[in-house]
């Protein structure tokens, strides 16, 4: 099929005010690492609901002459001869994955771009279009169903149950301060309730969320700064599996650094909270680096794992982690000691386009599966600079040879069917398929 007789949906630019605006003639496109796709309907979704429109400054965008069938990047608008626009990014909705990232090109002094994704959009039928994918139909995370005046009728009731619990003020502030989903369905009684606790981190992760040093670019949220005690976190974990069905509690949050160096109090914790309640799960999102820890924890009551890793290959996974006092090997003697315990093992897969679906990448994914006991993939968007990652990653893979994010989950699905995917933590109900 050619390219005239393809239904391309319109390019999308902001002026300097910030206000969007599509464009006549001229195609949105995708990029991934030096791949440039014109979007067509057939290669997008309507944008979810709950997704949001981010602004490129230091970029001027890269779209698809439809007349000349070539590539342009746009340096001022073309309703406004000499007004500078820009590129406009979608950051999508939790439950999707992008497939392909907003097309820009930097301007020489490009400042780095805050911790987001940026997906490419579209306009189309009267509607926004993203490149990209549902990998989770649950609707644990939509914003529709988090009404901001029950989440302060359960923070008013927690606060008259709880007056001294210094877990639950946190999580008060992450809710209605930092918007963040999981506290907001913890006050609501609804599926999984964080329970952040490490104050450090034996990783430097280059998209750390909650902590960035000597760099340009802001955390999204101030890390947690006291540690709860065992009987705190088990007041709120109690309270909420109580009440909840199918209750998953979890430590390792974005408001926190390595929930298994502080251990010595989730330990207790966990005992406390199966003393009182048999139901429930309790996980723990990790890098998974002390296998000698994770293996008391297991004994203490620990029914999953989710371990987040950008890349399977040792060289890619530690340029981002930038591990401390822990290698690559110690993650993968994690993630074995959890399947010889019966426990549930996911991979938080931090994915970005031109990098994910690399040949290369795929080949040492689908081996790594094949070899160690992986039950589920979360497929979770790398919030960071794309053409930053790039080049970071680039240093150490040459294999810039793509097959497309679509077409790398349908081969991980036909090499490995019983594999869950997913984006949020299942309850221990769901841990078979």
């Amino acid at each position: 099929m050619s390219r005239r007789s393809k239904r391309f949906i319109r390019a999308l630019v902001a002026n300097e005010q910030g206000k969007i605006f599509d464009l006549d003639g001229y195609a949105a496109v995708g990029m991934a690492c030096g791949e440039l796709i014109p979007l067509t309907e057939s290669d997008t979704i309507n944008m979810p609901a709950g997704g949001e429109h981010l602004f490129l400054p230091d970029r001027r965008p890269i779209v698809y002459n439809t007349s000349s069938e070539d590539f342009e990047v746009l340096t001022e608008n073309p309703y406004a001869p000499g007004k500078q626009i820009f590129p406009v990014a979608a950051f999508n909705a939790p439950g999707y994955t992008i497939s392909l990232v907003s097309a820009y090109a930097e301007e020489s002094d490009a400042v780095q771009l805050p911790l987001f994704s940026y997906g490419a959009v579209g306009w189309s039928r009267g509607g926004f279009r993203v490149a990209g994918l549902r990998v989770d139909p649950e609707r644990r995370q939509d914003l529709s169903l988090m009404p901001l005046d029950k989440i302060k009728k359960g923070v008013t009731k927690l606060r008259r149950q709880t007056p001294s619990n210094r877990l639950r003020r946190h999580l008060e502030t992450c809710a209605l301060t930092y918007g963040c989903p999981a506290a907001k369905n913890f006050f609501l009684g609804r599926y999984e309730a964080p329970l952040p606790t490490s104050r450090n981190c034996n990783a430097r992760c280059l998209g750390c969320l909650s902590l960035q040093e000597k760099s340009s670019i802001p955390s999204t949220q101030k890390r947690i700064d006291f540690t709860p005690s065992p009987d705190e976190i088990a007041q709120i974990a109690i309270h909420h599996i109580k009440r909840t069905r199918r209750a998953v509690v979890s430590f390792g949050q974005g408001c926190e650094g390595e929930p298994l160096l502080a251990a010595d109090v989730i330990e207790p914790a966990i005992r406390l909270i199966r003393k009182a309640v048999r139901s429930g799960t309790i996980n723990m999102n990790t890098n998974g680096s002390l296998p000698a820890v994770l293996e008391r924890l297991f004994e203490a009551g620990l029914d999953s794992i989710r371990v987040s890793m950008n890349s399977v290959r040792k060289s890619c996974y530690e340029a981002y982690f930038r591990p401390r006092g822990y290698g690559f090997s110690d993650v993968v003697d994690g993630i074995d000691l959890a399947g010889r315990k019966g426990k549930f093992v996911s991979i938080n897969y931090l994915n970005l386009p031109g990098f994910t679906d690399a040949k290369s990448e795929v080949a040492a994914l689908l081996c790594f599966l094949e070899d160690h006991p992986v039950r589920m993939i979360q497929w979770r968007n790398l919030n960071y600079d794309p053409v930053r990652y790039w080049q970071i990653m680039g240093s150490r893979s040459k294999d810039h040879e793509l097959i497309g994010i679509p077409t790398l989950l349908d081969r991980v699905r036909q090499a490995f069917p019983r594999l869950k995917f997913g984006y949020f933590n299942p309850p221990r109900e769901k841990f078979t398929v």
